[in-house]
């Protein structure tokens, strides 16, 4: 990225806000010829890069916005829209071996519908999310065979349907471009097998049914893989080699520019005001450092009496929870469940189909399993005291890990190592307690008899919605079990394992539980205990969190869905929980908050912000594009935002314009508690204390729609 000097004595003979032609050779030895106004490209015109790139089109302040055209020295083009630098909206790119794109454009990548032309003369025309085939979609080959279906980062993957040109085709489940789970293979004579499917021989299982007597009682499956699919090979897209966006130049004497001089055209000769994260702003003299109590603070004191938002104060955040050693009072509770996992997770299994039969959701489908002290024929000798296990649904569960792709080793080690877990200080509001993996990697929760029938009840819809639901934000279930101790107490300890959704290397700086609600929603605490680990509430929050518009539009779909699932499943009080990573803690804080390295921004600009370079190398790097999910490790921005004083109950504050650069995680919790006699009466009682619209216990009905309007209020699209 250069830095283009657009400063001379034409500008200043011009009124400022005038267009007018301009020739400008730069000392990079790039060259613009076009419109101009205010010493930066606005209109149409042409820059020429001294590497042989070239663009011609539409420009906005400074930034390619528009229609255009840019060319690589390689013969490469693109042709479409432009916004803020990027390849974005409709556009055609033909690389240099010539492969043609025509499509949607979302920040450089293919995304949305577009159609693909290989110079092989493969084509493929669907649906594509972040630059690979994802969705709905037909691939044809030069030789005709063709497929149509869905396809997942790339490969055809889920339902579809293979047809070869000499009339065979197969119907069914697809994973990796290849046949996996329930599927049938028809010949163009009208025989057909019926089975499952699989690469592995083993897991192979179907029936043949020839038209004829003399069918072909030779062929085996497994002559689809390595023959029939032998030439079907999906092309792959050739990288872009420099992005539009990273040949951008920063124009000198811009509010652009990183050099913090004045902007010409304003007239101003004020220096940029800056803002650090901890929300105080200052002429661009006042310093970011640590103050030696964990917190950021800024030497500026005329701009803290000035400012009227109280600062933002960010600590290093601390592991959380207390480890369960021995003489702890649920030392002998942990043991046995390790133990029990070990157990669950280990046994044999035969491998199991997605597609589960009803039985396997049955509420009497559990088994039971006695641990003694020294040990039996199926379990191993203890330290602990004698107990019982049991598996609630083993194979609903086994497969939904399966769904979630844990890997069964790592699940044991993460929950069953040498690590002991670690007890949240004080239980849930419900009363139960949470315990963590010391990988952070999972949570643990003890259960009510009354939340495990829910959870139970609901498993058959679950596992329809979130396997129809890749980006789903309700929490992930991994295992339902109970202990029971033997001899006179005879305790009963129902638990589910969960995923912990702030898994991450980056410090959570600040956590949310948000259910749209008033009543009691705001945090007890003195201000002076609150620190990262503290859950705030909805009258806490002080931020509009703003997604890219392809992630927002995900998001409001997924939220829709969750939301009528939960709704259907009669279950109301449920929360979204949001933690933020502040990208400028990690890089202007001396304490360490962890070993991942995170993008930040420009410490100089008006509003910090991820660099469009740093976006570029993000974006390109396949390794964090494919960390990033939906609700998980997604970089965005937050809008501070202020309450009014005479506004008690004010859910969502007014916009300060105040922004800041962060790595966002957010998903659905506390989905196990129905509409019951209890939360009835609980909402009759409150209802006539206080506003019926502000308290949590509400019909789910009305609990999902108060949800949705908060939530799509406090997230938006960042324009």
């Amino acid at each position: 990225m250069s830095v283009a000097h657009a400063d001379d004595a034409d500008d200043y003979s011009r009124p400022t806000g005038e267009t007018y032609h301009a020739e400008k050779a730069l000392p990079s030895g790039d060259f613009y010829t076009g419109q101009w106004r205010d010493s930066l490209p606005h209109g149409h015109g042409k820059y020429l890069w001294t590497d042989g790139c070239m663009y011609v089109g539409e420009w906005h302040r400074g930034k390619t916005m528009g229609k255009g055209r840019f060319s690589w020295p390689s013969g490469a083009t693109y042709e479409g829209d432009f916004k803020n630098g990027y390849m974005d909206g409709k556009g055609t790119y033909i690389d240099s071996s010539g492969d043609l794109y025509r499509g949607s454009w979302v920040m450089n990548l293919r995304h949305g519908q577009g159609t693909k032309s290989y110079v092989n003369g493969d084509c493929y025309d669907g649906e594509w999310r972040r630059g690979l085939q994802d969705g709905h979609g037909r691939y044809q080959w030069k030789n005709e065979n063709h497929y149509i279906g869905q396809w997942k980062n790339g490969t055809m993957n889920g339902n579809g349907t293979m047809i070869w040109s000499n009339g065979n085709r197969y119907d069914g489940s697809w994973e990796d471009s290849a046949p996996k789970g329930n599927g049938t293979f028809r010949w163009s004579d009208g025989s057909f097998y019926v089975g499952v499917w699989s690469k592995d021989p083993e897991e192979q299982n179907g029936t043949y049914y020839p038209t004829t007597a003399s069918g072909n009682f030779e062929w085996q499956p497994q002559q689809v893989f390595c023959v029939d699919l032998s030439e079907c090979v999906v092309c792959t897209c050739q990288r872009i080699p420099v992005l539009p966006s990273q040949k951008m130049p920063v124009w000198y004497g811009s509010s652009e520019s990183s050099s913090g001089n004045k902007t010409k055209s304003s007239g101003s000769s004020e220096r940029p005001r800056r803002r650090s994260v901890d929300g105080r702003v200052s002429n661009g003299e006042m310093e970011l450092r640590n103050n030696g109590s964990g917190y950021l603070q800024v030497d500026d004191t005329e701009s803290n009496r000035s400012s009227p938002l109280r600062p933002l104060r960010i600590q290093p955040a601390k592991k959380q929870g207390q480890t369960i050693s021995k003489g702890h009072k649920n030392y002998d509770l942990m043991l046995n469940l390790q133990l029990g996992i070990r157990h669950s997770v280990g046994r044999p299994a035969p491998a199991t189909s997605l597609d589960l039969k009803a039985s396997a959701f049955d509420p009497k489908e559990k088994l039971w399993t006695k641990f003694p002290s020294e040990g039996s024929k199926y379990t191993p000798p203890h330290q602990s005291v004698e107990f019982k296990w049991k598996d609630y649904c083993p194979v609903v569960f086994r497969t939904l890990r399966k769904l979630f792709n844990v890997d069964a080793a790592d699940y044991m080690l993460s929950i069953c190592g040498n690590d002991a877990l670690r007890e949240l200080s004080s239980p849930g509001k419900s009363g139960s307690f949470f315990y963590l993996t010391n990988d952070d990697g999972y949570m643990i929760k003890t259960m009510k008899k009354a939340e495990t029938k829910v959870l139970i009840r609901m498993l058959p819809a679950y596992y329809n919605h979130v396997r129809a639901c890749e980006n789903t934000l309700v929490t992930k279930f991994f295992g339902l079990h109970c202990v029971k101790l033997t001899g006179t107490a005879q305790k009963k300890v129902r638990f589910v394992i969960m995923g912990n959704l702030f898994c991450t290397g980056h410090s959570i700086h600040r956590r949310f539980d948000l259910k749209g609600s008033s009543h009691g929603r705001l945090t007890t605490k003195p201000e002076s205990e609150i620190d990262p680990n503290t859950t705030l509430k909805d009258l806490d929050l002080n931020f509009i969190f703003r997604l890219q518009k392809n992630w927002f539009q995900e998001f409001c779909r997924q939220v829709d869905k969750d939301c009528e699932f939960l709704e259907q499943e009669r279950i109301m009080d449920y929360s979204l929980l949001v933690g933020l990573h502040f990208r400028e803690a990690s890089k202007d804080s001396a304490t360490p908050t962890s070993g991942a390295r995170t993008p930040t921004g420009n410490p100089d600009s008006g509003n910090p912000r991820l660099s469009r370079a740093d976006m570029d190398r993000f974006l390109l790097d396949a390794s964090k594009l494919a960390s990033i999910k939906l609700g998980i490790n997604m970089p965005a921005r937050v809008e501070r935002t202020m309450r009014r004083s005479d506004c008690e109950n004010q859910l969502v504050g007014e916009p300060t314009g105040e922004f800041y650069d962060v790595i966002l995680y957010f998903g659905v919790i506390d989905i196990l508690q129905d509409y019951d006699i209890s939360k009835k009466l609980e909402h009759a009682y409150k209802s006539m204390q206080y506003d019926p619209t502000s308290i949590s216990a509400v019909d789910p009905k009305q609990y999902s729609r108060r949800f949705k309007d908060f939530i799509f209020k406090i997230f938006a699209e960042d324009t």
